[in-house]
């Protein structure tokens, strides 16, 4: 058995560690500023805020913009649905009225020929 060391983990080795498993070969990673580089010379923002927060006045903020966009994209959905149906109620309209006068388009030349013929 290896023997166990009487070193406690510090924070430091944790994220160390972490780094070494989730980075093995030491790339660097557009946005974490390594240490001892200034965080100028970094192209790229910090991709760590991309991370939820612990913060619950955050996370209600975040939810209450969501809960905005999803709003808006409800309105605009039932918007478009409303669009829709009156197209579908114009359509139905001009072919109503397209049948009816070719209903009586028939009547129309009987009529027609029985005045001319009289």
């Amino acid at each position: 058995m290896p023997a166990t060391s009487s070193k406690p983990f510090t924070p430091q080795e944790a994220l160390e560690f972490m780094q070494r498993m989730w980075n093995p070969f030491g790339m660097p990673v557009p946005g974490f500023t390594p240490p001892g580089a200034t965080a100028a010379s970094m192209p790229f923002p910090n991709p760590a805020t991309m991370f939820a927060t612990l913060d619950p006045a955050e996370i209600d903020r975040k939810i209450a913009e969501l809960r905005v966009i999803e709003n808006w994209l409800s309105m605009s959905q039932n918007f478009m649905q409303m669009s829709i149906k009156t197209l579908e109620l114009q359509k139905a309209s001009l072919e109503a009225m397209r049948a009816g006068v070719g209903a009586t388009e028939p009547a129309r030349k009987k009529n027609r020929t029985n005045k001319d013929g009289d």
